[in-house]
């Protein structure tokens, strides 16, 4: 088990919970650094080299998409203390990472300490395109790959039709360069990021949770790309002592 904790929970995320309301963010701050960055970064690389079929995944469409990204992100790197050069960006832990577009979503896992999940517009509903994936909040990647969101929802009991219609007016509605943001409250029994569950297991819930020694915090952002229309959901995870 991995032991990376944050000392606090930023201020803005530190009330009950963000769910299920959302507020504006500005443009740059779907991506963030903080104090766990190289801890994270150096879990999601042994996470990439061990277990990649498990983390990451792309459907061979989304390779556009998932080009843009990349580059949506390498332009915000510089004012989070990365370097950049023509072909690799040195990170703030001192790692050097070569770009590779050919595999954008690959290279994203190995620079930024945000999850990736990209969707797009398949009929009426957003699906489940791409993602880096290295620490799920109990789910699997496998279960929800090429899904729409009423899919990957499944089988949680607050998803509903109505939320369901909510979420899907949102992922419609968000504007390039206006994303969108809110936050969860977890509480788990460990602090290992890394918590994959199939959906035909779920995770047992203590009747008192907030007795568990660790509080999971999920800032979550919708992010529409300009070029492509698609959308990215980055989950930036933090693990505290409750």
């Amino acid at each position: 088990m991995s032991i990376i904790l944050q000392k606090a929970l930023p201020s803005e995320m530190e009330g009950p919970t963000g769910l299920p309301g959302m507020a504006p963010a500005t443009a740059h701050d779907w991506l963030r650094v903080d104090e766990a960055y190289g801890a994270q970064m150096q879990r999601r690389l042994d996470l990439l080299q061990t277990q990649r079929d498990e983390v990451l995944w792309m459907d061979p469409s989304a390779q556009d998409a998932a080009c843009e990204v990349l580059e949506e992100a390498l332009n915000l790197l510089p004012d989070m203390g990365f370097e950049q050069s023509a072909d690799r960006v040195t990170c703030p832990d001192g790692r050097v990472v070569t770009l590779n577009r050919s595999a954008p979503l690959l290279t994203l896992g190995q620079l930024v300490q945000q999850d990736i999940c990209l969707l797009q517009k398949q009929g009426a509903e957003h699906v489940l395109t791409g993602a880096v994936l290295c620490f799920p909040a109990s789910w699997r990647l496998a279960e929800k790959a090429g899904k729409p969101l009423i899919g990957i929802h499944e089988p949680v009991e607050e998803y509903d039709e109505t939320l369901a219609k909510r979420v899907q007016r949102l992922f419609d509605g968000v504007k390039a360069g206006r994303p969108m943001w809110r936050f969860n409250k977890l509480w788990y029994d460990d602090a290992e990021l890394f918590q994959p569950r199939s959906a035909t297991a779920p995770r047992r819930i203590q009747p008192d949770k907030t007795a568990a020694p660790f509080i999971r915090s999920e800032r979550q952002c919708v992010v529409r790309m300009p070029r492509t229309d698609s959308v990215v959901f980055s989950i930036h995870t933090f693990v505290v002592r409750s």
